[in-house]
């Protein structure tokens, strides 16, 4: 059932030393300002810091109080306050706002800022125009790698898709840098690397630059990691948009997985309290399912219960000291099997309750047909009764997005005037990222868009269109699919109790593009052959590699493969890949700027606050 690691299977480095250095440098800040202290910290870092160092690690080195950051007065008497913050703007006004609120009360007290993962200059500009620069100190917490598992790193970041890839602030990609170089120094350097994009290629050249500077640190060292691939998210939408079919993706779908956790709510846990869950390779049921197709998970935790239930039964033809050896050895083991088992039991239950009222099947034939290139007119009427119902604006959105994109920019929904002018700024978001695309440039507003910018003036309608016809990217998808064999061509049954490719997170309909062009450059060590593909994805300028001459990587490291999603990535991408490593003799490790699904990529581009 699970996914097996071949006996051959290279091990992953120990990625927990990125966990201890980050507490470690925490530590040292708020050692600098000795003696007792109020920590505020922005509700972003909240999780994050909490795998890192809990609050009882916080109060050793006196933190007194904890405060979120929010928009109210802080009502703390403590005479040090220390800030935890995201290098953003509003943050700099808060605190701004209580340190001037002090000094009209004539108080006195030490401020100190840690910024998190890296301070900008606009920041600091900001404390001078109101006046408090002198009055702070500032300083890093590099803390930009999380492991939120044993394969899984995540930066965190996920304001970075909509930062770079809509409002195009390049900002994020030095802490890219800085990450990519943290990595080499620990693991020694990547004697190959791919990539394919713009932002890719930006991070790649950063990272490079900041090795030559720092030459001679991994000098000699024996890479642990034998090759690395970064790869833009807007090189591949169409996979994020999918929805998802393996347990994890639905789980993430379905509650929201936050930082490696998620909250099951009462209807799972079938108590009247909800209950965080760290989902993670330490959870042995979760481990067993969380790459499977949604349709073998049942069957799979039913055999398991009875299993569970046969081990309970051993002890009834047991004497005092078997029974006692049971008790002290078995016992809390099995006890721990049987609470997760309940739990993912429950949280099946709840999966199935919500999308059979969602008519979710429905929902994934429209989406394969929608990939597959058939019944295009069926789909699309789907799409616009789906706008019509008013269900949810985002999934509406996002298919949409998927008809454009699949369609090569033929949305013709039509999405009458229920999205309301709120949604106008929304559609040009999504247009100039790339997410619904236009068949020609210059061509008139979609039939969508008219509908909807009915409600706006017809001039302020006309200069948003002819703003981002210019921009318009278009998308070649049917012609990349064909030419990569994204749609599997299967006589009878795909059988998703035994995968034969990674089509299977979709149902055996649709092979990830991501997950496809890694699978190629890593075949042919370069993009080699793959120009037609190169040039349809409108990245000619963006595809590159580099291989040092390498002769201290061990045949292990080179089955070691990091993959860099920029953007954030999907577990429906991340099991896609993991089954991959397990045909081919690899492991992949994944690090992400944060990790996404359809509904938080629409999310990043509305302008409509939920």
């Amino acid at each position: 059932m699970a996914f097996p690691h071949r006996p051959d299977a290279p091990e992953l480095p120990d990625f927990s030393m990125l966990k201890r250095l980050a507490r470690d440098q925490l530590i040292y800040l708020l050692e600098q300002l000795p003696g007792k202290k109020d920590l505020f910290i922005e509700a972003d870092l909240m999780s994050p810091l909490d795998r890192i160092a809990n609050v009882s690690i916080l109060k050793q080195h006196e933190v007194d109080k904890l405060y979120k950051v929010e928009n109210k007065p802080a009502l703390s008497s403590s005479e040090q306050l220390c800030f935890l913050v995201r290098p953003r703007i509003k943050n700099m006004r808060y605190i701004a706002s209580l340190v001037n609120a002090d000094k009209l009360a004539g108080r006195t007290r030490k401020y100190k800022v840690i910024f998190s993962p890296q301070k900008f200059y606009a920041c600091e500009m900001v404390l001078e125009e109101e006046g408090i620069y002198g009055d702070v100190s500032c300083d890093e917490w590099a803390f930009s790698l999380l492991p939120l598992d044993v394969d899984l790193l995540s930066m965190e970041l996920p304001e970075f898709f909509r930062d770079y890839f809509l409002e195009g602030d390049q900002r994020w990609i030095n802490t890219v840098a800085q990450a990519l170089h943290l990595l080499s120094t620990l693991y020694g350097p990547f004697p190959n690397c791919y990539g394919i994009g713009r932002c890719a290629k930006m991070a790649y050249e950063l990272w490079r630059n900041l090795e030559e500077e720092e030459d001679g640190e991994t000098k000699g060292r024996r890479p642990e990691i034998g090759h690395i691939f970064l790869l833009d998210r807007d090189v591949d939408f169409v996979t994020a948009l999918c929805s998802q079919v393996v347990y994890e993706g639905l789980v993430d779908d379905t509650f929201r997985i936050k930082c490696g956790s998620v909250d099951f709510g009462p209807e799972v846990t079938s108590s009247d309290k909800s209950l965080k869950v760290l989902l993670n390779a330490e959870d042995k049921v979760f481990n067993e399912i969380r790459n499977e197709h949604f349709s073998n998970v049942f069957g799979f935790l039913s055999q398991k219960a009875r299993n569970l239930q046969a081990q309970y039964d051993r002890r009834r033809g047991m004497d005092i000291k078997q029974m006692k050896n049971f008790v002290s050895q078995e016992l809390k083991g099995l006890k721990q099997e049987h609470r997760l088992l309940s739990l993912h039991i429950g949280a099946c239950e709840s999966i199935m309750k919500k999308k059979t009222k969602q008519d979710f099947q429905e929902l994934i034939k429209t989406e394969h047909a929608l990939l597959e290139g058939f019944n295009i007119r069926e789909s699309t009427s789907y799409i616009e009764e789906h706008i019509d119902r008013q269900v949810s604006p985002i999934e509406s959105l996002r298919l949409m997005c998927l008809l454009s994109i699949t369609e090569n920019g033929d949305a013709r929904c039509s999405s009458d005037t229920h999205y309301g002018p709120e949604h106008l700024l929304t559609f040009s978001n999504l247009r100039r990222a790339g997410l619904l695309t236009e068949q020609a440039p210059g061509d008139t507003l979609t039939a969508v868009e008219s509908k909807v910018s009915k409600l706006v003036t017809d001039k302020a309608a006309g200069k948003i269109t002819d703003a981002f016809s210019s921009l318009a990217k278009r998308s070649n998808f049917r012609a990349i699919s064909k030419k990569l064999n994204l749609i599997p061509r299967v006589d009878g049954e795909y059988d998703l109790k035994v995968p034969r490719d990674m089509a299977y997170v979709f149902s055996g309909a649709y092979v990830p593009l991501s997950c496809r062009i890694i699978e190629q450059v890593l075949e042919r060590r370069s993009w080699q052959g793959l120009d037609e593909v190169v040039r349809l994805l409108n990245c000619s300028d963006f595809a590159f590699t580099d291989m040092t001459k390498e002769d201290k990587a061990s045949s292990e490291s080179l089955r070691l493969i990091l993959v860099v999603f920029l953007g954030g990535c999907t577990f429906s991408e991340i099991s896609a890949l993991r089954f991959l490593g397990r045909e081919k003799g690899y492991r992949f490790i994944f690090l992400t700027t944060a990790v996404t699904n359809s509904a938080r990529l629409m999310e990043a581009m509305s302008e409509v606050k939920a």
